[in-house]
């Protein structure tokens, strides 16, 4: 088993199971990620997704004992797959949360930066040193670019660098920084308060952000109006807060 999901509620957690290997990404953990994907694809009770890593590194970048032996064309081909995989993290209706303790590189970093938010150990390293092998990170790109903005995604795809989590926390990459040993306890709380929200509203304010960033419209007024039309939950909540607005000028 390469990776495992484990739903409890409305909250899923998604963890890397190659401890021995610091979670490196190879063949066998695209495909324990694609089935997990699917399975969160189709669930319509899962709200939030915390992706983690056993044991002592969240994610040390894609396996370099496969790379000797892929030809070219298999090198593309891998390539565009775990590109499919980091897209398909963001077009979840789920809100995904990476948790990040030790390293995050190359891959690693790509596959924290494809989730919603991403809380971090203190003690955590981000980067990106395929550069200083001599090839260029395939994947990932644009979403970095997107999280980070243009000038620090450069700096850590061109220099090669490994930053801590207090300059990953400047730089944009991450969006909280917790003390060492609180992760599992910091990543689970922001999930359930998250997942305290309605589901379509969660999803539908994602499929606007990417459309936006898409360069698309978003249709933010076409999603607030159908969740006022069919969302029972939605209406549940407003009638609720009216109620207690009501109650408090009494």
């Amino acid at each position: 088993m390469s990776a495992s999901l484990v739903v409890e509620g409305a909250v899923a957690r998604l963890t890397l199971e190659r401890p021995e290997a610091l979670n490196a990404l190879n063949r066998d953990v695209a495909a324990a990620l694609e089935d997990s994907l699917k399975r969160l694809e189709r669930s319509c009770e899962v709200s939030v997704v915390i992706v983690a890593g056993r044991g002592r590194a969240f994610c040390a970048g894609n396996d370099i004992a496969e790379m000797p032996a892929l030809k070219p064309a298999e090198a593309k081909t891998l390539s565009r797959r775990w590109q499919r995989i980091m897209d398909r993290f963001a077009r979840l209706p789920q809100v995904t949360i990476a948790a990040v303790h030790g390293y995050a590189l190359g891959g690693g970093c790509m596959l924290a930066a494809a989730q919603d938010l991403r809380i971090a150990e203190a003690s955590a390293r981000f980067g990106l040193p395929e550069v200083t092998l001599g090839f260029n990170q395939s994947y990932g790109i644009a979403r970095l670019l997107d999280v980070m903005g243009g000038g620090p995604a450069r700096d850590l795809l061109l220099t090669g660098r490994a930053i801590d989590a207090a300059e990953a926390l400047r730089m944009g990459l991450v969006t909280g920084v917790v003390p060492d040993g609180t992760l599992d306890g910091a990543s689970a709380e922001l999930a359930a308060s998250i997942a305290r929200h309605p589901r379509g509203g969660l999803a539908a304010t994602k499929s606007i952000v990417a459309d936006i960033r898409a360069g698309k419209s978003g249709e933010a007024a076409q999603a607030y109006a159908a969740a006022l039309r069919r969302d029972k939950g939605a209406r549940a909540r407003i009638a609720a807060f009216l109620a207690r607005r009501q109650g408090n000028k009494i």
